[in-house]
C-alpha cells in the first residue's frame, strides 16, 4: 500500500542523509528562496558571527555594502579597533530583535534616540555601541556627531541594498527600566555606572522576539521593498548569564528561541530566509569538529565550511559554479561604497561586546 514516505527524497531519512555520511559530506541543508549572485548588494548586521560572513563574501568577490567606511588614512588595524568595515554600518555588534528594532527606528522614522551617555576617566560612550571608539569619545558633541553618521549609514545600507544579513545572537539583554530602551552592554561593565533602580535585566520570550522582527522587517519594507531578509543564528554560546540558569541550559534556551522566531518569520514572509549556520556548527552530526578548545570560538575551518555550503547550495538552486576563495585579496570595486579589505587572518579576534563579560568570570575577578 502507497504512502507519502514512498517518494521521499534520500534527504529526509536521517540514515541516508546523515548517519550514513561524513559529516562534511552532508549536503542540501538550505534551499534558497531567492539569488545571490556576485552582484547582488549585501549589508550585513548582528552578532559576532555576522563578521565571518562580511569577510567571507569579500574573500569570494561578491558585492558587499559598506556604507559607513571611516575616515581616509586609517591603517587596517585601525580600522578594525574602531569598527569600520566589520558590519555594513557602525553599530558594533546588534545582538537582540529588539536592538535591531532600536536602530532601523531610529534610522528610518523621527523617533529620537535617547540623550544618554556612559562616561568613565572623562570620556564618553554611546550605550547603544560602547565599544565602537576605543577609548570613548573627546566630548558628548564628538559622540552624538559620529552616531548622526551611523544612523545616516543605516538608512543608506536598508535604501540601498538588496539583500539584508541579520544575524540573532542573544535574548538576554539590559534596558532602561521606564523607557524600555535596550542597552548594547551592561550598564558598568565598560562604562557608565549601573544603577538597579534604573537598569533591568530582561530574557525575550518567543513572543517579544516575533514582534521585535516583525516591526523590524515593516521598517525594512517601508524604506525598500525590493530589499529581502536573511536570518542566520550565530552558533557562538553565551559568554555569560544574568539569568538564574546555567549558562550552558541559557545558552540552549535562548539559541532554541531565536532559531524557532528564525523559522517562523521565513513561514509567514515570504522576502525572509534562513541559512543554517548555526545548525552546521552547532549539530552532533558535526561532533563539535568547528569549536576551539574553549569550545565557544568557531575555528577557521568551520567559518570556510559553512561559507561553502552556502555557496554550493546557491549554485544547485539557480546554477553556476560554486564560489571558492581568491588566491589573492580581491579588486577593488569602482563604488565607494564596496569593501576592499581581504579577508582577515585566523589570528585576528573578533570585536564583540558581549566578550567584555568573560573579564567579570570569577578566575579573573580573583586570580
Amino acid at each position: 500500500m502507497s504512502h507519502p514516505y514512498d517518494s521521499l527524497p534520500e534527504d529526509r531519512f536521517w540514515r541516508t542523509a546523515v548517519a550514513d555520511r561524513d559529516a562534511l559530506e552532508i549536503t542540501g541543508l538550505w534551499k534558497p528562496r531567492y539569488q545571490i549572485g556576485r552582484r547582488t548588494g549585501i549589508v550585513t548586521a548582528g552578532s559576532c558571527f555576522a563578521q565571518h560572513f562580511a569577510r567571507a563574501l569579500v574573500a569570494r568577490r561578491y558585492r558587499w555594502l559598506d556604507f559607513e567606511p571611516g575616515p581616509a588614512g586609517l591603517t587596517a588595524e585601525q580600522r578594525k579597533d574602531y569598527h569600520y568595515g566589520t558590519f555594513s554600518f557602525r553599530t558594533g555588534n546588534i545582538y537582540t530583535p529588539r536592538m535591531l528594532r532600536q536602530w532601523l527606528t531610529w534610522a528610518l522614522t523621527d523617533t529620537p534616540v535617547p540623550g544618554e551617555v556612559w562616561e568613565k576617566d572623562g570620556r564618553f560612550y554611546d550605550p547603544f555601541r560602547p565599544g565602537v571608539e576605543p577609548g570613548g569619545f573627546v566630548s558628548t558633541d564628538e559622540l552624538y556627531a559620529s552616531r548622526r553618521e551611523t544612523l545616516a549609514a543605516i538608512a543608506a545600507a536598508v535604501k540601498g541594498a538588496q539583500i539584508f544579513v541579520f544575524t540573532l545572537g542573544l535574548t538576554e539583554a539590559w534596558q532602561d527600566r521606564a523607557t524600555g530602551v535596550e542597552y548594547a552592554v551592561c550598564p558598568g561593565t565598560l562604562a557608565g555606572v549601573f544603577d538597579e533602580g534604573a537598569h533591568g535585566f530582561v530574557n525575550h520570550g518567543f513572543g517579544a522576539l516575533m514582534a521585535d522582527m516583525i516591526a523590524a522587517l515593516r521598517l525594512i519594507v517601508r524604506a525598500n521593498r525590493r530589499l529581502a531578509l536573511l536570518l542566520t543564528v550565530s552558533p557562538v554560546p553565551l559568554t555569560a548569564t544574568a539569568s538564574q540558569s546555567h549558562v550552558l541550559t541559557a545558552t540552549s534556551h535562548s539559541k532554541s528561541l531565536l532559531r524557532a522566531v528564525a523559522s517562523e518569520m521565513v513561514a509567514a514572509h515570504r522576502r525572509v530566509d534562513y541559512f543554517p549556520s548555526y545548525e552546521i556548527i552547532t549539530h552532533p552530526a558535526y561532533r563539535g569538529r568547528f569549536f576551539a578548545p574553549n569550545l565557544r570560538s568557531v575555528l577557521p575551518e568551520g567559518v570556510d565550511h559553512v561559507m561553502a555550503q552556502f555557496f554550493r547550495d546557491q549554485a544547485a538552486a539557480f546554477g553556476g559554479a560554486t564560489a571558492v576563495p581568491p588566491a589573492a585579496p580581491p579588486t577593488p570595486a569602482p563604488e565607494p561604497v564596496e569593501a576592499v579589505e581581504p579577508e582577515l587572518t585566523e589570528a585576528e579576534e573578533l570585536r564583540c561586546e558581549e566578550e567584555i563579560l568573560a573579564a567579570f568570570a570569577p578566575d579573573q575577578r580573583h586570580g
